[in-house]
């Protein structure tokens, strides 16, 4: 790939910056990918909490069959 093209140039190119962008990008960890779109995590958070509820709003759950049937949901 080259590093830049003969368009733009080495001072600003925007296939240089697209790749930079996704270099940046990929290297996110869970959390900051999460930072960056705050509604999607709360909707994630949100059915977790529905499906615990569910569940009895029980910490430890005694009946492994349960866990399992809620996680097919998912």
């Amino acid at each position: 790939m080259a590093h830049f093209c003969s368009m733009c140039g080495p001072k600003f190119c925007s296939m240089k910056i697209t790749a930079d962008v996704r270099e940046y990008a990929a290297g996110l960890s869970d959390n900051e990918k999460a930072a960056l779109y705050p509604d999607a995590a709360q909707a994630g958070m949100d059915q977790m909490s529905k499906k615990f509820i569910d569940m009895g709003a029980e910490v430890y759950v005694d009946k492994a069959e349960a866990a399992k049937e809620a996680n097919k949901a998912l």
